[in-house]
């Protein structure tokens, strides 16, 4: 018989920042006649995460919230009208509840868990059937946690608009989730890799993932001409997974290719950016903003992750659930390699 209370972290507002991370004992929902209850077992963190108790968040969130869209469990009730799932499947969480398939809509915004939506640092949770997709059967719970955001942005920047080819590059910048995953998708499908970081230590770590180049874009300030310059005749990159913002896109809009897609994830280094839009017809590129992906895409990434044996790359630091708070200050420091995860007993 499944429980009536759960064990949840809240977020209360944003005057207190981490502070206002709060552990709770709350009732569990009714399981409605379409919902599922899952036991959750893991819990991954993204920048979001972080920034939304910091009120630094630019879409709006509703207080008090269970935080993380990523998490992983297995399916202990159904509804009586449910016929996607039974009791005991294993499954993930999806970021847009409302987001199924095709473009992203107004209404789909309304739908992020963590942020609208209660999220999946939680024990237990309610979730609409069609808010869950079938977790690769080659990973584990905590493995698993990790692909509901940066996961399936990076698999949308790849395969959502122009989709990636053999053959073609791929420019990532750094080492946080959306740009290892996105070095994983594009190596399993046939392309080169280039990538940039500040650190010998994490230059040698992203080739051992794969990465044909590697950037170090403190000693290389003009990285996106050098970037260039690596790829076949000099031509330019054909996907740049943009994570850095007003650092990063005057190279990344001289890296790229005619007909390139660059596509802007992430504002890590500033939102005021030099560069105007009018660049993209001197650069003859597309440049996309990316919000996370539909269920139909997540469910081709989850078929490409089991296809090809590919194992999420998730930080030595796996925290405890009461050790939440550990967790979002040990990621906010960027002592984190991979995806952070939060295992939930």
């Amino acid at each position: 018989m499944a429980p009536s209370t759960t064990k949840q972290w809240s977020v209360t507002g944003t005057e207190k920042g981490f502070d206002g991370l709060e552990l709770i004992d709350a009732a569990i929902p009714k399981v409605g006649d379409n919902d599922v209850l899952i036991k959750l077992h893991a819990a991954s963190l993204n920048y979001r995460d972080l920034i939304i108790p910091k009120g630094q968040y630019p879409f709006p969130a509703n207080f008090p919230i269970v935080p993380a869209s990523d998490g992983a469990g297995e399916v202990v009730e159904v509804g009586a009208k449910v016929s996607r799932w039974k009791k005991g499947d294993k499954v993930v969480t999806l970021f847009n509840q409302g987001h199924q398939y095709g473009p992203v809509n107004f209404s789909v915004m309304g739908t992020g868990l963590g942020g609208a939506l209660d999220g999946a640092l939680r024990q237990y949770g309610v979730f609409n059937e069609n808010g869950l997709v079938r977790a690769p059967a080659n990973l584990s719970h905590v493995e698993a946690s990790t692909l509901s955001c940066a996961a399936l942005t990076s698999w949308n920047a790849l395969y959502g608009l122009k989709p990636l080819k053999p053959g073609e590059t791929v420019l990532v910048q750094g080492t946080g989730g959306v740009s290892i995953f996105a070095l994983q998708f594009a190596k399993a499908a046939g392309a080169k890799v280039i990538a940039t970081t500040s650190s010998k230590e994490k230059e040698e770590t992203l080739k051992k993932l794969g990465a044909d180049h590697v950037i170090n874009y403190k000693e290389d300030p003009n990285w996106g001409e050098t970037a260039k310059k690596l790829t076949t005749n000099g031509a330019g990159v054909d996907h740049v997974i943009e994570v850095g913002g007003a650092n990063t896109l005057e190279q990344s809009l001289v890296a790229i290719k005619f007909e390139g897609v660059i596509s802007i994830i992430g504002f890590l280094g500033g939102g005021k950016v030099q560069s105007s839009i009018l660049e993209c017809l001197t650069h003859i590129c597309t440049t996309r903003g990316v919000y996370v992906g539909s269920k139909a895409l997540m469910e081709d990434m989850v078929a490409a992750i089991e296809a090809n044996d590919i194992h999420p790359v998730v930080d030595k630091e796996v925290f405890d659930f009461e050790k939440t708070k550990e967790a979002y200050e040990y990621m906010w420091q960027q002592k984190h390699f991979g995806k952070l995860v939060i295992k939930i007993e």
